[in-house]
């Protein structure tokens, strides 16, 4: 472990005040002996750095996917005063809500026997996917104003799904405070024809099978079983997202000196919460969470009618399990010193993580936890848990989010070729489909950390429970 950092559990360090000048609060951050070694100073002294910032509350937090990042590291976790605190794009990410959700289906596995390459093309074919992918939609600057407001909403009542849907989605897929007039003309020209893209990046459409049940219960609750065929959706806000982030970044570094905030990075540009430029920002970041899940509300629905017209299945029959946010902040209430208090939770790179009876859940899981998707690298396991009452008392009710990238895009392309990585995924008899190698090569499995040990931390810390591990059978790649 890094020098200057104190271990307080068996998987819990501290880097105390006095590791960077300026913090106000130690940082926290989740760790075990095994990914030590993928652990990146830099991303130590991000931590830190985010304690430095006014009305910061407790801690600055890390989850064990934690790597660096744009300001924030990718996995941080910090919460901040209504009144004296601040809020910063540099603690959501580029990609506002980049999220995931999880949609089971009727079928088992051998119902995809000598069908799965057919099934993975014909998604394919039906969701545009990769860097320059525009939509089949055609929806005009006023409808994108509407998306933006109502999210996905917009998308169900117009046939892209059911009402039930919403229900299920962390929001009910749709957050308050949206503000048309803080997102940009370049960012509306970005986002208009991008509704019910999958993009680029680690973004993914995956058919998974349910390998192991390890909490027969919550399953059932969630309405998993061994064998069952589901499937994953990767993906966030597009271009539009970025350019939010980009822009507002802008004005929030010229108003730094405005309320003489002094920062070690100017990657955590920020406002006071309650400030024109914050307000500004927070209306522009809600805009665009909630076209990310009108995006991926479209291209469930698409997916579903590709298993409907191949497999004979009724619409219905595919049941959204839930729906979670990646990239956010949210005014929530937790508890603080005892009394519940509302501050401004960032999670970049990291999930929510609700316990049981906690408000903002379906009332159909109420009795055991927020459902927590936790995806895989391409070809490795994936995880479905739920929220805990622990993870609301330490951690603002968040866990980890993914595996944790630990080699550059531009590395690992240096060190493996996408033919080859493709190849070894079929002889495992995982099927992957891009528009170029070069994609997989990025997302090759030995880029990240294993799935299996971040997910193993917060399950033993207590920050999500598990509940089924699921493998992937067929992969499609932005």
């Amino acid at each position: 472990m890094l020098a200057g950092i104190n271990r307080v559990g068996d998987l819990e360090w501290e880097v105390p005040i006095g590791y960077v000048p300026g913090m106000r609060v130690p940082g926290r951050f989740f760790l075990s002996a095994s990914l030590a070694g993928t652990l990146e100073e830099g991303a130590v002294r991000q931590l830190a750095n985010v304690a430095t910032m006014p009305g910061i509350v407790k801690y600055s937090l890390a989850m064990p996917d934690i790597h660096w990042g744009y300001g924030f590291p990718i996995g941080g976790v910090a919460a901040f005063d209504m009144t004296e605190g601040v809020i910063s794009p540099g603690g959501v990410g580029f990609d506002i809500n980049c999220g995931v959700r999880l949609i089971t289906t009727p079928l088992t596995e051998s119902d995809l026997a000598g069908k799965r390459r057919e099934l993975i093309e014909r998604l394919f074919a039906a969701i545009p996917t990769g860097v320059g992918a525009k939509s089949t939609l055609r929806i005009s600057n006023k409808d994108l104003s509407r998306v933006m407001v109502e999210g996905a909403r917009w998308a169900v009542e117009r046939g892209f799904g059911t009402e039930a849907d919403l229900a299920r989605c962390e929001a009910e897929g749709a957050m308050s405070g949206a503000d048309p007039d803080a997102v940009s003309s370049k960012a509306r020209q970005r986002g208009v024809p991008q509704l019910g893209t999958l993009g680029a990046g680690n973004h993914f459409l995956e058919v998974q099978a349910v390998r192991e049940i390890l909490d027969p219960a919550t399953a059932e609750t969630f309405g998993l079983k061994e064998g069952q065929v589901c499937f994953m959706v990767h993906c966030g806000s597009r271009g539009l997202g970025h350019q939010v982030a980009t822009d507002h970044l802008r004005t929030l570094e010229a108003a730094l000196s405005k309320y003489r905030i002094h920062l070690p990075d100017r990657q955590l540009a920020c406002a006071p919460i309650d400030s024109p430029e914050g307000r500004g920002y927070y209306g522009g970041m809600v805009c665009a969470a909630n076209y990310a899940w009108a995006n991926r509300q479209v291209i469930m629905h698409e997916a579903r009618n590709v298993f409907a017209k191949m497999f004979g299945l009724d619409y219905d029959e595919m049941r959204l399990v839930y729906d979670v946010a990646h990239n956010v902040a949210k005014f929530e209430r937790h508890e603080v010193d005892g009394r519940p208090v509302e501050v401004c939770v960032h999670r970049k790179g990291a999930t929510r993580a609700f316990g049981p009876k906690a408000p903002e859940i379906p009332h159909e899981y109420a009795g055991v936890g927020q459902p927590v998707i936790i995806p895989g690298s391409m070809g490795t396991p994936s995880y479905l848990l739920c929220g805990t009452t622990t993870a609301m008392q330490k951690t603002w009710g968040s866990t980890c989010h993914g595996a944790g990238r630990v080699l550059s895009r531009s590395k690992v392309k240096k060190e493996v070729l996408g033919k080859e990585v493709r190849e070894q995924l079929a002889g495992e008899g995982i099927l992957v489909r891009a528009h170029s190698d070069a994609a997989i090569a990025e997302e090759a499995p030995q880029a990240y950390k294993p799935s299996q040990e971040v997910v193993r931390v917060v399950h033993v810390l207590g920050l999500s429970a598990i509940v089924a591990r699921l493998e992937p059978l067929g992969v499609i790649k932005g």
